[in-house]
């Protein structure tokens, strides 16, 4: 199975990534899938070029990024940290304008989305308009405009490409595979730090606590929705638009080790899973090299060190927030951009200590049950709806209890 695209029959297969050399920009460069992907450019210097970086407010760590892989043009969003000057040799573009700039770049091969949030919103509707291949990090993007990024980059020709160790895994487990023999993809997730919590402890959990993932080193956004198990869902819903397939044929299930990232089912009953360390090398490395397995080894996974494998069912009720995704998906329409919006919100004053983990789960909740899905109509009504989630989850968490 070649790269899954965004057009509504599903999966297309005739590759069309140049194998040589690829002209990356990266937006969300200081973050964690950033970091991870430089390093990855880092290991492969004669296969890769950086055209662009941008990052929110890390000024001091882009600077080292211009600097040591020669990046001719980048932008940051806040400069209150800044102690050394911006290289000479880098053009600093205007933020946010610079990230649709960066985006839409005709010479770029790759644009690599690992933006928190909105914030790759806009930028990857002007890659997909461009006809750029995006690597795709940033859920959220899919989650809320599905339907219409489909449509951009079917009209266009521009490809989506998971960054995911969980969609990677499907799509490496698709390779050379007929859609029409696909029963189900099953998403696995670790369960996270809350897995055999009681739901008394849980409710009052901090934020140090959703922190301390058990496999994975990520962000604190990420993080908290993986302890939540949101951001399982919010994958249910890109799985549903990366590869074509009802949300009926798309399952998760919690597997504490994360060593399967995910597993197809096929007609004949046969199952098919990818397997590897929880190092996001590895995916991103696909991504990037694709149709090509580049010759390098991040870290390596030893059978002969895998005592036991466990499975098990999620608990809907110790984790909500996965079925209220999955619910949002099936609806349409604008909940999965309000549900987006909420979320960013009460995981936002969560981190701030405003909120205790079950406050945090509630307000998103509520905010869900109250708030009429509309027609997804343009990029405007999806941007709208996250807005009006999110203000739903202020409103709602400020009043007095």
């Amino acid at each position: 199975m070649q790269p899954p695209t965004s057009r509504p029959s599903g999966p297309t297969w005739e590759p069309n990534l140049t194998t040589d050399h690829k002209r990356i920009v990266i937006l969300g460069s200081t973050g964690s899938i950033g970091c991870q992907t430089l390093d990855v450019i880092r290991s492969h210097p004669d296969r890769f070029e950086v055209l662009g970086l941008a990052c929110n407010s890390s000024w001091n760590e882009l600077v080292d990024q211009i600097d040591e892989f020669n990046v001719p043009a980048a932008c940051v969003c806040d400069s209150s940290s800044a102690n050394r000057p911006w290289p000479t040799s880098c053009e600093r573009l205007p933020y946010p304008e610079g990230l649709v700039q960066l985006a839409s770049h005709a010479d770029a091969d790759i644009i690599v989305l690992a933006t928190v949030g909105e914030a790759g919103f806009l930028p990857a509707e002007a890659a997909l308009r461009t006809g750029n291949t995006v690597a795709l990090a940033s859920k959220e993007l899919l989650v809320m405009g599905g339907q219409l990024f489909r449509d951009l980059a079917d009209s266009t020709g521009a490809r989506i490409l998971p960054i995911d160790s969980e969609h990677s895994a499907v799509w490496q487990c698709l390779a050379g595979e007929e859609a029409a023999t696909i029963r189900r993809l099953i998403l696995t997730a670790s369960g996270g730090p809350f897995r055999q919590t009681d739901l008394v402890t849980l409710r009052d959990a901090t934020a140090e606590e959703a922190l301390r993932h058990p496999n994975w080193v990520m962000g604190p956004k990420i993080t908290t929705d993986s302890a939540s198990l949101m951001n399982k869902g919010l994958e249910v819903i890109e799985a549903h638009w990366l590869f074509g397939l009802p949300y009926d044929a798309i399952d998760v299930i919690i597997h504490p080790e994360s060593i399967v990232h995910s597993i197809v089912e096929f007609r004949d009953g046969s199952l098919k899973a990818q397997l590897g360390t929880a190092d996001m090398r590895l995916p991103i490395q696909y991504a990037l090299g694709y149709p090509e397995r580049l010759n390098s080894a991040h870290s390596n996974l030893s059978l002969g060190d895998l005592a036991v494998l466990r499975f098990e069912d999620p608990d809907y009720d110790r984790f909500p927030l996965l079925q209220a995704a999955m619910e949002a998906g099936r609806a349409g329409g604008t909940a999965p951009a309000t549900l987006c919006g909420a979320d960013d919100a009460a995981v936002e004053m969560f981190l701030r200590g405003d909120l205790r983990f079950g406050q945090m789960v509630d307000a998103i909740l509520d905010t869900m049950a109250v708030t009429p899905v509309r027609p997804l109509a343009s990029f405007d009504a999806a941007l709208g709806a996250h807005q009006d989630g999110a203000n739903s989850v202020r409103r709602r968490a400020s009043r007095p209890s």
